[in-house]
């Protein structure tokens, strides 16, 4: 039995093959493995980087989760503060609003109760002839005029239609007739019920005026502002300078550019007296001006005093109706309250208005006299 042997150099060159080849997946292998090792290490990194990125993430939850709160607390704080400040808005505009109100309500009164105090009366003109002067004043022409003026307000109750107004002679009558609730008062076949009532006189003033009138002292008006100050003083200087215009010698001269005013003081008295009595004077400027020359005055009020209360002998008929015409029906309430048998008395003065009118009663200054 014969047998194949193989051939030797094949053999071997199939050897050397094969341990190429195994040479080569040898070193595929190590290369896989050193992959794998290096693709474990990035795992690792990876997951130890994701590990980390997670931590981070949480921690960045837990501050969003609590800045999220500390926001909504603040916006609740802020949101309480802000209702608080509305509210604290809306009383101090109610308070606002009441206090301009009391305020309205007081300037009200305020402008009332200076209307009762303001006296409005028009003052003809008239010579005043001075009784007496002290001697040494008569000597010396450089003192002012002096006047002393006393104002005295009468004082005034309104009378409304429907009523009317009694003035007893004796103070008790007036009492005795206050203590009635209400009166009956025959007029011819008819019957009147009337209420008396006190009278409540509004204040009333008293009052000095001391005047002084300068007999050295001009005042100047409506002076144009046609040059400097200084320049403007002298010419004033110069103007009432003149004797035969009417000045004199002149003392001090005081100028206000803004007012067009001026101030003029001689040297001698009487000088101003008669320029006042003019009224006006040309002055130099530019050109001749016509200005208006007045006198200088000091005033004072002096000895302010008040008066209020109510009269004793006089009281008020009220919810009078007009049964007849008003001449009838003030005969007949003067005649009712005259008796004796009515509580009533002498009356001195009596005045009954219809309905539909409206005077203003004054009370002379001998009754306030008698009845302050």
């Amino acid at each position: 039995m014969s047998s194949i042997r193989p051939n030797t150099d094949e053999v071997n060159s199939d050897v050397e093959v094969a341990k190429k080849e195994l040479e080569t997946w040898k070193s595929k292998v190590e290369k896989g493995d050193d992959l794998k090792s290096r693709l474990i290490v990035e795992k690792l990194d990876e997951d130890e980087a994701k590990a980390k990125a997670k931590q981070e993430m949480i921690s960045w939850i837990e501050k969003k989760d609590k800045f999220q709160g500390d926001f909504t607390q603040s916006l609740s704080s802020v949101q309480d503060k802000i209702e608080k400040f509305a509210k604290c808005k809306q009383d101090l505009l109610e308070k606002l609003r009441r206090y301009q109100a009391e305020l309205e309500l007081k300037r009200a009164e305020s402008t009332k109760l200076e209307q009762k105090f303001k006296i409005y009366a028009q003052i003809p003109e008239t010579e005043v002839r001075f009784n007496t002067q002290d001697k040494k004043e008569c000597d010396d022409d450089s003192q002012p005029i002096r006047g002393v003026f006393t104002i005295r307000q009468r004082s005034t109750v309104p009378l409304q239609g429907g009523q009317a107004l009694v003035t007893f002679e004796e103070e008790k009558v007036a009492s005795q007739i206050l203590k009635i609730a209400k009166c009956s008062v025959s007029c011819d076949n008819k019957s009147v019920e009337v209420k008396p009532k006190r009278i409540t006189i509004d204040p009333v003033v008293k009052f000095e005026v001391h005047l002084d009138v300068s007999r050295m002292d001009l005042n100047v008006c409506n002076i144009p502002p046609s040059m400097p100050e200084e320049r403007m003083k002298d010419r004033l200087e110069m103007s009432f300078s003149r004797p035969s215009r009417g000045g004199g010698e002149v003392k001090r001269v005081d100028y206000d550019a803004n007012t067009g005013i001026g101030h003029i003081t001689f040297l001698h008295p009487g000088v101003a007296e008669g320029l006042v009595l003019r009224g006006s004077y040309y002055v130099g400027l530019d050109s001749k001006v016509n200005v208006q020359v007045g006198p200088i005055y000091k005033h004072k009020l002096r000895k302010f005093q008040t008066f209020s209360g109510s009269p004793k002998r006089t009281l008020l008929l009220d919810g009078i109706q007009d049964v007849t015409d008003e001449d009838d029906l003030q005969d007949h309430l003067e005649i009712h309250f005259q008796k004796p048998s009515n509580c009533g008395g002498e009356i001195e003065s009596i005045k009954y208005l219809s309905r539909g009118k409206a005077v203003q009663a004054i009370f002379c200054e001998d009754l306030q006299h008698r009845e302050e």
